[in-house]
C-alpha cells in the first residue's frame, strides 16, 4: 500500500512513518522544509518536498498520484499565530482534501484535535480557541465529503510518554492525554480498517489494546 502523510515531519507523522514503512508498506511524507529530508528517510519514508500553503490543488494531486491511502497530519504548530492556524489547520487540510478527490486517493484520515468547535469555551486562549475553530471547520468539511472514505482521529492531550499499546477510543471518550507513540498505532489501524470510513473518534489512554480498540468501533 501507498500512503502520503501531509505535515510528514511532525512528531505523530515520523512515528506514523515508522509503523507503516515497518510493515512493508511504501510512505511518502510531504514536508515543506528539504532540511528534513534525511528524518524522513531516517523512518523509512520518502521525502516530497511540497508546501501545502503555497501549492494549488492540481500540484498536490500530482504528488499524491498512485496513493491507496492519505493521513493529514500537519499543523501550524506551537508559537504560530492566528493566520497560520486558519491557513494550515483549515486552508491546507481542505486543500488535501480537494488533491485527494482529485487523484482518486478515497481512504483519507485527518488528525484533528479534542474539542475542535466553531464555539470554544469563555476563557479560552485566544490562539488557541482560533486553532480549534479551524480544526473544527476542516472536520466540517471533511464530514460533509462523499468521494473520500474519511476518518477523523482527535486525540486528547499529548504526551511524548512511551506508547502503551492500549487506548479509550470512542465517539466521545471525556478528556484525557494519550500519547504520541499511541496516537501513530492507532492510525496505523485506521488505515488498514477500511469500515471506520465515516467516523469522527476521540481517543485517549485507556486499557484496550489498539487492535481490539479499533475493532470495536468498526463493529468487526
Amino acid at each position: 500500500m501507498r500512503i502520503v502523510i501531509a505535515g510528514g515531519h511532525g512528531q505523530i507523522a515520523l512515528r506514523l512513518e515508522r509503523l507503516l514503512a515497518g510493515r512493508g508498506n511504501d510512505v511518502a511524507g510531504i514536508i515543506r522544509d528539504p532540511d528534513q529530508a534525511e528524518d524522513l528517510r531516517a523512518v523509512g519514508a520518502d521525502p516530497l518536498v511540497h508546501d501545502l500553503e503555497k501549492a494549488s490543488v492540481e500540484e498536490t494531486a500530482h504528488a499524491m498520484q498512485g496513493a491507496d491511502a492519505a493521513v493529514f497530519a500537519a499543523g501550524a504548530g506551537p508559537g504560530s499565530g492566528p493566520a497560520r492556524k486558519e491557513t494550515v489547520d483549515r486552508g491546507a487540510a481542505v486543500l488535501f482534501a480537494d488533491a485527494a478527490e482529485r487523484a482518486g486517493v478515497r481512504r483519507h484520515l485527518m488528525i484533528s484535535s479534542m474539542g475542535a468547535t466553531m464555539t470554544p469555551s469563555a476563557g479560552t486562549d485566544p490562539v488557541f480557541a482560533v486553532y480549534l475553530q479551524a480544526k473544527a471547520a476542516a472536520d466540517a468539511d471533511l464530514q460533509a465529503r462523499t468521494g473520500l472514505d474519511w476518518t477523523i482521529l482527535r486525540p486528547g492531550h499529548l504526551t511524548n510518554d512511551p506508547g502503551t499499546g492500549r487506548v479509550k477510543l470512542a465517539a466521545h471518550t471525556g478528556p484525557g492525554s494519550v500519547s504520541r507513540d499511541d496516537v501513530a498505532a492507532v492510525l496505523a489501524e485506521l488505515i488498514d480498517t477500511p469500515s471506520t470510513a465515516g467516523l469522527t473518534l476521540e481517543l485517549i489512554q485507556g486499557q484496550t489494546p489498539v487492535a481490539v480498540a479499533v475493532k470495536n468501533v468498526a463493529g468487526n
